[in-house]
């Protein structure tokens, strides 16, 4: 028998927010209204977790996340995405630098593929991961969201630097 698995979409101060999970942790976050294949659309606990964090997070009051996550990937991904949860708010990395800390400076191209399939966008927060010039990954719509996520993280950092 499969895990349980439930979803539900929340308002955010950036659209809707999509958030899934299982008995154990999220599964699955991202923007937007995305039905969850073989899950119930239901909120839980965690999902509603979730949901005060991120709200949290775009108030400027969360800078990290404090939710138990229930990701799988190979294991080269799942080191990828673990360093990726170790840059700072506010700051970036590019996949070389990921790929170097990881002990796998060969390896730039599967760490971009290992960052493209994280399941839990701004919990895994692939949007600090910039191309080799400083500009958020990828095109369109998900290039955007990236670039407003950092610049948000980076104008927070701002505004409470001057607090100071």
């Amino acid at each position: 028998m499969g895990r349980a698995l439930t979803y539900f979409s929340y308002n955010s101060r950036v659209g809707l927010v999509t958030i899934a999970a299982s008995e154990t942790g999220i599964t699955a976050l991202s923007f937007g209204n995305t039905p969850i294949a073989d899950a119930k659309c239901t909120p839980c606990a965690l999902t509603n977790d979730a949901a005060t964090q991120i709200q949290e997070y775009f108030a400027g009051k969360r800078r990290t996340f404090d939710l138990p996550l229930d990701v799988s990937g190979t294991a080269f991904s799942e080191m990828v995405w673990k360093a990726i949860q170790a840059i700072p708010y506010g700051s970036t990395m590019t996949a070389t630098q990921i790929a170097e800390i990881i002990g796998k400076p060969e390896s730039v191209r599967a760490v971009g593929s290992a960052i493209s399939s994280a399941p839990t966008e701004l919990l895994i927060p692939v949007h600090r991961v910039v191309d080799a010039h400083g500009r958020a990954r990828g095109t369109g719509k998900a290039a955007r969201q990236h670039q407003h996520l950092v610049s948000f993280e980076r104008a927070r950092l701002s505004k409470d630097s001057e607090k100071q």
